[in-house]
């Protein structure tokens, strides 16, 4: 019994203590919430006649960009017909606030001419059915071409490579047609169409309708023609995956003519390279950028069209991010913009730290004076907890993206009652015990076993409370609730892996069992194995306390 004891307390300070550890020696901690870090905060409200039902709709898809950004737990909700969204720590605040103002549609336009950085002007080997790769600018890749195709139809458009800025000044502007190259399905030189213009920083205003000179994400730009169809041609099932051992992009496109026909109606265009797409290059258009512009290598899909190309990670998931919304449905305009000062943020944080420690330790001041040496048992026990707490939460914020609100930090100050709570349960019983007659090691058995019953029912009424606050709210009582639920279950774990054994093996001490508990002195067991104090005595003690 004493070994499982000391192994169960040894397993329990080493996944406390050496995760705390590792989690500092890995440079993680908590991220903060907008309160507490600062950020943005955002509100739009919809423009014109629209259905309210397509607010939900706008609010999850403006969810699906602003998590591109990677920002811990961004907060996003609807306030009657107004969208508010709140971005904690965000390092590029402009990005934030660009990828919170699209709520536009996603367009399909061909590509007749591109200039500037990241655009390539000279020949490129597109042969029929074949893939590429390359590297990528922002979205728009370069490299070269793989002209060992398979046979028979494949299901892929492969983001063509793109070179430095564009040194041939002598092409014409008008890119509308293709006559001074060989433009055919079978043929295997198609030069990418330069155009002679100065490149633009000015917002674009998207006009799907007319020709149009688009900036290009990561440099350049491209004159598209008029769009062929919009993003609601692909399912809602957009996904960065490994292709071809880089990383690329995947998504189905619909059934019938809302999908697979206008899709291969510009893809032949564009592969046959048309008068209106001498490039043969599509482009992928969100709010007057363009997201990318992929070469198209086949005439005819059929369910999945593959977007290749030396992507990293996280251009790959952007452009998975907005093939995947299409169109939200109603037009949405900002209407404030709103900075949240980190320093505003460090002096709440800063309170909420110091109110804690005070708290803290004032409870604990009380259970070792009222205690004495149990309370020592306290004062590690939250240690315990503490490190367990501060590394899940790391650990969640990391992978997870949790942020710590002022909310949060007052549900971890509130579960701190729960926790010493549950001590004092057990104390209590152990007195009792001890009061009754029994030795201090028997004493400590039967009064963990008595108070275990009541410890667990009471953590699962703060758990239920937690989880239904959790479940019917938003923003800051959400994380207020979740922080709660989560000190509540350390607790749990606590008690059973560490407070128990630890009273249990102090219980087993010579040196313990001859002290008082609360003033009470315990029954002590002789050499040869009978009571030395009697009941008599036991009461009078407690009468004495």
């Amino acid at each position: 019994m004493r070994r499982k004891l000391i192994i169960t307390l040894t397993v329990i300070l080493t996944v406390a203590f050496g995760g705390l550890l590792a989690t500092l020696i890995a440079g993680n901690r908590p991220a903060l919430g907008l309160d507490l870090q600062g950020g943005i905060s955002v509100t739009q409200q919809p423009v014109g006649e629209f259905d309210p039902a397509t607010l939900d709709l706008a609010v999850e898809r403006i969810r699906d960009r602003v998590d591109s950004l990677g920002v811990a737990e961004p907060e996003i909700i609807r306030q009657g017909d107004a969208i508010v969204v709140n971005l904690p720590g965000v390092k590029n605040q402009q990005e934030a606030i660009d990828l919170v103002q699209v709520t536009g549609q996603v367009y399909l336009r061909p590509v007749q001419g591109c200039s500037g950085e990241g655009v390539q002007t000279t020949d490129s080997s597109v042969p029929s059915g074949a893939g590429t790769t390359g590297t990528t600018t922002g979205g728009s890749t370069a490299g070269t071409t793989d002209t060992t195709a398979a046979p028979g139809p494949s299901r892929r458009v492969s983001s063509t490579p793109t070179t430095d800025a564009a040194t041939d000044t002598t092409a014409a502007p008008d890119t509308t047609s293709a006559s001074d190259s060989s433009v055919a399905a079978t043929d295997t030189t198609i030069a990418a169409v330069p155009i002679d213009a100065p490149i633009t920083t000015t917002p674009v205003v998207s006009d799907p309708t007319t020709q149009q000179l688009l900036p290009l994400r990561g440099g350049g730009q491209c004159l598209v023609g008029p769009a062929g169809g919009t993003g609601e041609v692909f399912e809602n099932n957009a996904s960065a995956q490994i292709i071809d051992g880089g990383w690329g992009i995947t998504v189905g496109l619909r059934n019938g003519a809302d999908g697979e026909d206008i899709w291969n109606a510009l893809a032949r265009e564009c592969f046959n390279g048309t008068d209106t797409c001498p490039s043969r290059r599509l482009a992928i258009e969100l709010d007057g950028e363009i997201i990318s512009a992929p070469s198209v290598n086949v005439p005819e899909f059929n369910t999945d069209v593959q977007i290749t190309g030396d992507f990293s990670e996280d251009e790959a998931r952007d452009l998975a991010n907005v093939l995947k919304s299409g169109s939200l449905g109603v037009s949405m305009e900002t209407v404030s913009v709103q900075n949240v000062s980190p320093t505003l943020g460090k002096d709440s944080l800063r309170a909420a730290v110091i109110s804690g420690i005070i708290g803290v330790a004032l409870v604990l001041l009380l259970l070792v004076f009222y205690y004495r040496t149990l309370g020592l048992v306290v004062v590690a026990g939250i240690s315990v907890s503490a490190a367990l707490l501060y590394s899940i939460i790391s650990l969640l914020s990391r992978t997870q993206g949790l942020a710590l609100s002022l909310a949060g930090v007052a549900g971890i100050i509130v579960s701190v009652g729960v926790t010493v709570d549950s001590y004092v349960v057990f104390f209590e019983r152990l007195k009792d015990e001890v009061r009754s007659g029994r030795t201090l090691r028997n004493s400590a058995q039967r009064g963990f076993a008595g108070a275990w019953r009541t410890i667990l029912i009471a953590d699962i009424v703060s758990l239920i409370g937690a989880f239904t606050l959790w479940w019917l709210t938003v923003g800051s009582v959400r994380n207020f609730a979740f922080f709660l639920g989560l000190s509540t279950l350390i607790d749990l774990v606590v008690s059973y892996f560490f407070t128990r054994p630890a009273v249990l093996l102090l219980a087993r001490t010579d040196w313990m069992a001859r002290r008082g508990v609360m003033g009470i002195k315990p029954a002590v067991t002789g050499t040869t194995g009978t009571t030395g104090t009697t009941g008599a005595t036991a009461a009078a003690a407690g009468s004495a306390s």
